[in-house]
């Protein structure tokens, strides 16, 4: 079947990606991206950096850290408008409201939303905190709504240990609050494993971040207003309470349509659910070299949806995704990139100290012959990051010199 009609679910950069990449792919038919939010799509990952510090030295704050170039793919686009079904048989995406969208070719690009602590009101039986009660960060109107609330330098309690959790703890304290953080194990020890957690738990240490364990985290309200109450029995007060444990993926929307299989989205190596259907970014599981996954990253949503789009047009005879995970984070005065697979387990097998405090490259060797480079406060292109994690030190050093006779 001819695709002349091709409906995005989705305006983040997955969905910007695929809608891009179908346009440079031959697509010239009508293209429709549909997004929940009113934005045109941005960057996330600033939301937890630039955009919550004064980078500027104004009081501006990096408020326009997570800008993106304007789209050109000419798509039409419905902002702000939900998707409330699909009918696989058909063809056919509901909206929110009324209406329909009939498609040839689907990209599904939902994305995911924050998770939300549970809360006991009183005596009463557990609930879903609003955002009355904690703040999560996941949105433009999030990252407005901490930063003022940080503006007059509250105490905070952070819950979860992961990347988001620490940039906000990070933000938060360089701001002057009094910031603890709450975390099972050692913060960013799931993420990346133990060595490089270490490091960052030193750095956020010296900087003055407390960091509590205890259990499961729940909310408490009363008259006297929010406690975190962990499982052991520690309770936690604070002026503000931030929640960073994690994300759940929007396929709400897909139930019963036949899509979702143990909960999750699985797509093959081309991205796709079926021959007209694909799915790509923080909605969809994609084959590994670790397995089925779903990876959250800004570079993984780009990678995937970039073959998916290519996948709904030439099906087979679309190259495969090829996956190999880029990762950032900033905080506590350290900037880490990583190439390859994480958590790490041990220390590196290979460790090249850089100019300056706390400056270092890192490579770990895996199982498949490659591995993963880390560098941290360390200026290395990214290209020649990605080659040390391939092929290991000997790609850092220039190709031996001609010699002709």
């Amino acid at each position: 079947m001819s695709m002349r009609r091709i409906v995005v679910v989705g305006n983040g950069i997955a969905g910007l990606t695929a809608c891009d990449s179908l346009r440079s792919a031959g697509f010239d038919g009508e293209l429709t991206v549909v997004g929940a939010e009113r934005h045109q799509p941005y960057s996330r990952p600033a939301l937890s950096k630039a955009l919550l510090h004064d980078v500027d030295g104004n009081g501006g704050g990096g408020l326009q850290a997570h800008e993106l170039p304007a789209p050109t793919h000419e798509a039409t686009e419905l902002l702000g408008v939900s998707i409330s079904g699909l009918d696989v048989d058909t063809r056919v995406v509901r909206l929110d409201g009324g209406g329909e969208l009939p498609y040839d070719g689907l990209v599904i690009a939902s994305g995911s939303r924050a998770k939300r602590l549970t809360a006991t009101e009183g005596t009463g039986g557990p609930r879903h905190a609003g955002s009355d009660r904690q703040l999560t960060l996941r949105t433009i109107e999030d990252a407005v709504t901490l930063k003022e609330r940080v503006a007059s330098r509250p105490s905070v309690v952070v819950v979860g240990g992961g990347p988001l959790g620490m940039e906000v703890a990070s933000a938060c304290l360089q701001l002057g609050c009094d910031v603890t953080l709450v975390s099972d194990v050692q913060p960013l020890t799931r993420q990346l494993g133990d060595h490089l957690a270490g490091i960052f738990a030193t750095a956020a240490a010296r900087q003055g971040l407390r960091v509590v364990g205890g259990g499961k985290a729940r909310l408490i309200g009363s008259g006297a207003g929010t406690r975190v109450a962990l499982a052991d029995g520690t309770e936690l007060e604070a002026e503000l309470i931030v929640t960073a444990i994690g994300d759940e993926p929007n396929i709400d929307w897909l139930a019963g349509s036949g899509l979702v299989v143990g909960g999750s989205l699985r797509v093959d190596t081309r991205g796709r659910l079926r021959p007209e259907i694909v799915a790509a970014g923080d909605v969809a599981s994609f084959p590994t070299r670790r397995g089925v996954q779903r990876v959250p990253l800004w570079t993984s949503a780009i990678d995937q949806a970039k073959v998916a789009a290519v996948g709904l047009l030439q099906g087979d005879a679309a190259p495969e995704l090829n996956f190999q995970p880029y990762f950032w984070t900033e905080g506590f005065g350290l900037s880490l990139k990583a190439v390859g697979f994480t958590p790490l387990v041990g220390a590196p097998d290979y460790c090249e100290p850089g100019e300056g405090r706390e400056s270092m490259l890192l490579r770990w060797e895996d199982k498949e012959g490659s591995g993963t480079a880390a560098a941290i406060n360390y200026r290395i292109p990214i290209p020649k990051l990605r080659r040390l994690a391939d092929a290991g030190p000997g790609a850092l050093r220039p190709a031996e010199p001609v010699r002709l006779r």
